[in-house]
């Protein structure tokens, strides 16, 4: 019998972010195409005996308690479908926190479908969707981890099929934005921009706040799309982190990136997906 497993728990860019009406919940409505990355964190999920949720990252700035999301999956997880075990889980961390990539919010989607794997539960993917829209609007999508329009407050989730292809460059500045912060700070019609690349539309509506409050922001968009290797440029989610498409080579691009903006950004190539599977990023 299986007590342990190992799973990817991989990012996503939001290719669009069109926020439609503040709702009475506190949520926004919104409209999101969103596709998973071949960036990802990898976690050790394990069961026993006993009633204890214990949770551990490489990253020691990541809580290990209930106010980590992973940590608030396996609890939902338990409560959900009555299971009275322990669960450890392990963490190493290559999605940076704050950045808009939803790290967060894979890694809690990775526990669910772990623990449904581990207990041999044979939760439904939408049922595993309803416990995930219990913990954030984002947690729904990283179950199926397919390209997706969302909307409601994300949890409404339209797979699309399969989109064009894309390798993309990825640089966030050594801050992080909050998720919340970035909402309460839209503006209903705030100017967005727009850019198009062969049949996809590119917009975010968030970054109207975010870019009037954290300035290097818009200096490495603009700087991204002056580059020659860059088709297009965006922040995915509510940021920090903006992503590139390329039409060459990212190498050269992560040099100047650093030469420009310093050592402190981080920077990463990866690839956009289709279908999500595990062990083969």
């Amino acid at each position: 019998m299986l007590f342990r497993m190992t799973i990817q728990a991989p990012a996503k860019v939001n290719l669009t972010l069109r926020i439609l009406t503040k709702r009475s919940d506190g949520y926004h409505n919104i409209e999101s195409l969103i596709v998973p990355i071949s960036l990802a964190d990898e976690m050790d999920v394990a069961i026993a005996g006993g009633n204890e949720i214990r949770l551990s990252c490489d990253d020691p700035a990541i809580a290990g308690g209930p106010e980590n999301l992973a940590w608030r999956a396996a609890d939902a997880f338990r409560k959900s479908t009555g299971q009275k075990i322990s669960i450890t889980i392990d963490i190493r961390k290559n999605i940076p926190q704050g950045a808009g990539l939803g790290g967060g919010s894979s890694d809690a989607a990775a526990v669910i479908r772990a623990l449904n794997q581990l207990c041999k539960t044979g939760l439904s993917e939408s049922r595993m969707e309803d416990i995930a829209g219990t913990l954030g609007s984002d947690v729904p999508f990283f179950i199926r981890c397919q390209p997706s329009r969302c909307s409601g407050r994300g949890e409404v989730i339209t797979p699309v099929g399969d989109i064009p292809p894309a390798d993309l460059f990825l640089i966030k500045p050594p801050f992080p934005v909050s998720t919340a912060w970035a909402y309460q700070n839209w503006k209903q019609g705030a100017p967005c921009a727009q850019q198009t690349w062969k049949n996809l539309a590119f917009a975010n509506d968030l970054e109207e706040p975010v870019f009037q409050k954290y300035l290097l922001c818009p200096v490495i968009k603009n700087w991204l799309l002056d580059q020659k290797e860059v088709a297009a440029a965006q922040m995915s989610g509510s940021g920090s982190t903006l992503f590139a498409v390329l039409q060459a080579d990212g190498v050269a691009l992560a040099q100047r990136a650093r030469e420009r903006f310093g050592k402190t950004v981080w920077t990463a190539q990866a690839k956009t997906l289709n279908a999500f599977k595990q062990n083969e990023l």
